[in-house]
C-alpha cells in the first residue's frame, strides 16, 4: 500500500504542472550507500523517478559507509567530494544518506515523498534560461544550447553523467546485511567537458561510445543550481 501511495503521489506531480518545449527535466540526484541501513526507502522510490519523463534521476554511491563493513561496489570518492561541495554551497556542516539534492539547489532527506514532490513541482514552474538539446552521432554526443535570456557572462559548466539503468547487489556484511537489492540509474562516469558563459551558443561534441543512457548538465560551477539538463538513452 505505502509504495502504491508513493507511486500515485509522484504520478500526480508529473502531471501537476503543464510541461513546455523550454523546460528542462528537473535533476534529482540522490547520495546513497549499500552500507546505510536508512537507504533502502530512498532507492525504491528512485525507481519511481527514473520512469517520469520530467525527472532525471542519478543515483551518487558515497563511500563514507564502507567502513562498517561492506563496501559499496558503486561507491565512488568522487560523489562524496560532490556531496560535500554542495554542502558547502548551502552552508551546512554534514552530509548525510540518503540524500536528494533537486536541481542543484533544494535538498530533502531522500524517503520524503511528499516534500520531494513538492520540491518537482517548484522546479518545473521555473521557467528555462537555457535552451539545451542532445543527439547521438555515431560514439559521440552533440551538445547545443543557447541562452534564452541575455546572457550575464557568468560561468557554467557542462558535464556529461553516464549510468546504468539497473544494477543488483547481494549485500553480505554491514548494516543491510542478507538484502538482495535492485538500484536504478547508477551513476558510473562523470566528465567535465568545459565552461560556457552563455554569450554565445554552445556547440560541442563528447564520446559515448557505448550504450548507457548519456545525461548533460548545464551548472552554475560544479554545483551551484543546475539551469539546464538533457538525456539521451
Amino acid at each position: 500500500m505505502k509504495s502504491f501511495l508513493l507511486s500515485l503521489l509522484l504520478l500526480l506531480t508529473s502531471l501537476a504542472v503543464p510541461a513546455t518545449a523550454q523546460n528542462s527535466p528537473v535533476v534529482v540526484e540522490l547520495f546513497t550507500s549499500q552500507g546505510c541501513s536508512s537507504c533502502p526507502p530512498a532507492d525504491k522510490l528512485m525507481h519511481e523517478l527514473a520512469d517520469r519523463d520530467d525527472v532525471i534521476a542519478l543515483a551518487l554511491h558515497v563511500d563514507y559507509w564502507d567502513y562498517i563493513g561492506w563496501k559499496d561496489e558503486y561507491a565512488d570518492p568522487a560523489y562524496t567530494a560532490r556531496q560535500k561541495a554542495y554542502a558547502v554551497e548551502a552552508g551546512r556542516r554534514s552530509i548525510y544518506t540518503p540524500q536528494m539534492i533537486i536541481n542543484g539547489m533544494d535538498d530533502v532527506v531522500g524517503a520524503r515523498a511528499m516534500q520531494l514532490a513538492d520540491l518537482i513541482m517548484k522546479h518545473k514552474a521555473v521557467p528555462a534560461k537555457i535552451t539545451l538539446k542532445i543527439a547521438r552521432d555515431g560514439k559521440n554526443v552533440v551538445i547545443r544550447a543557447d541562452a534564452v535570456e541575455e546572457a550575464t557572462g557568468a560561468v557554467m559548466v557542462v558535464q556529461l553523467v553516464r549510468y546504468q539503468h539497473e544494477r543488483t547487489a547481494h549485500i553480505m556484511r554491514g548494516e543491510n546485511a542478507g538484502r538482495h537489492m535492485t538500484y536504478r540509474n547508477v551513476v558510473d562516469g562523470w566528465t567535465v567537458l568545459g565552461e560556457w558563459d552563455g554569450r554565445k551558443p554552445l556547440e560541442m561534441k563528447a564520446e559515448a561510445s557505448d550504450d548507457r543512457p548519456a545525461v548533460v548538465l548545464i551548472q552554475s560551477e560544479k554545483t551551484g543550481p543546475i539551469v539546464a539538463a538533457a538525456k539521451v538513452d
